[in-house]
């Protein structure tokens, strides 16, 4: 087939993302696809490609710390003008799919997708209507929450709108808590917050502002993770800290986690927790055309609270998607592969 993947974007996960791309390309090629890789938001967009069987794509590093994002306003019109006309709007109608390998922002919220809904443009994933309800986590948990799935208390909060509320007081004086921007990935500017001085601290040097923050209860227990793909729910991952949280340099640094699939937990939890990420898939209404990573970390007593759905997972060799997979017999381009055939059966 001839597929264009997209990756980079404008988003805090933008080195992620250009690094799934080309994992992705990578594991494209190998399985005898015609690939063109294309940033949408690079002043050139065009990255690599057309590139035939046999052609290597070279990879990138991560960086220890998420971009900068003070170009995001020219990145974010550089794409909306690459997604709604020219050459890169053509290069995407021309291909038989799209492969998408953005992570956070546009290409996760919904908007990428709502483009090339309206273009006609075939894509792997989910659609928009579920890329938004999974991405703004406070709506998402409301919607878990009613569908059986168990979430934490939250409260949310602009820093730039005045008077701290009095449920962030309670919560952050029962401590500890967890202070995160409701829409966002790769645990970009997550905090364990102790007292409201050292809220008030973050909220500053964060500037924040008018961004939307979610405050909940610090869980103490262990975490773990679990990808659905179509119908299809693979083996639970723990993810092992050695720092209070996992936060974007713990996710992308070798040495900062260990990563164990499948977790060493009992069969029945297993399977509770299987049964938990799967039920938040279809509330969310990730259909079988698309997949999903959902995230859990237990209480002190042990009981699972899940933390969010993510709509578009990393795709790079080491992400814990494709670790999963190797917990159900699928090398990497199997994984890839499985995405391709599902957005196109």
């Amino acid at each position: 087939m001839r597929v264009v993947v997209l990756c980079g974007g404008e988003s805090s996960e933008r080195d992620v993302s250009l690094a799934s791309g080309r994992s992705v390309a990578g594991a494209l090629l190998e399985r005898g696809h015609e690939v063109v890789l294309v940033d949408p938001a690079a002043a050139v967009p065009v990255l690599a490609g057309p590139l035939r069987p046999g052609e290597v794509v070279d990879g990138v590093k991560v960086g220890k710390e998420p971009p900068s994002l003070s170009d995001r306003d020219q990145l974010r019109r550089r794409m909306h003008a690459a997604l709604t006309g020219g050459p890169v709007l053509d290069l995407l109608r021309g291909a038989e799919l799209v492969f998408l390998a953005l992570h956070g922002g546009w290409g996760e919220d919904g908007h990428v997708q709502a483009l090339l809904e309206m273009a006609g443009v075939r894509f792997t994933g989910a659609g928009s209507a579920a890329c938004a309800a999974a991405w703004h986590k406070g709506r998402a948990q409301a919607v878990l929450d009613a569908a059986g799935v168990p979430v934490a208390e939250r409260v949310l909060w602009r820093p730039g709108a005045g008077e701290l509320p009095h449920d962030v007081k309670r919560l952050v004086s029962a401590g500890p808590v967890v202070v995160k921007p409701v829409a966002d990935g790769s645990s970009v500017s997550v905090h364990r917050v102790d007292s409201l001085s050292q809220l008030a601290q973050i909220a500053t040097a964060e500037s924040f502002g008018d961004v939307e923050l979610m405050v909940e209860p610090f869980l103490a227990g262990r975490e773990f993770t679990v990808a659905v793909v179509g119908d299809q729910v693979l083996p639970v991952v723990e993810i092992e800290l050695t720092t209070p949280l996992f936060d974007y340099t713990a996710k992308y640094q070798s040495g900062a986690v260990s990563e164990v699939c499948p977790a060493r937990i009992p069969d029945p939890f297993a399977s509770r927790l299987q049964e938990l990420a799967l039920r938040a898939h279809q509330a969310l209404g990730f259909g079988s055309d698309a997949y999903s990573r959902t995230d859990f970390r237990c209480d002190a007593a042990g009981e699972p609270v899940c933390l969010e759905v993510n709509a578009l997972p990393g795709l790079t060799a080491t992400s814990l998607l494709p670790l999963a997979a190797t917990g159900t017999g699928w090398a990497y381009p199997d994984l890839v592969q499985r995405v391709v055939d599902l957005a196109t059966r």
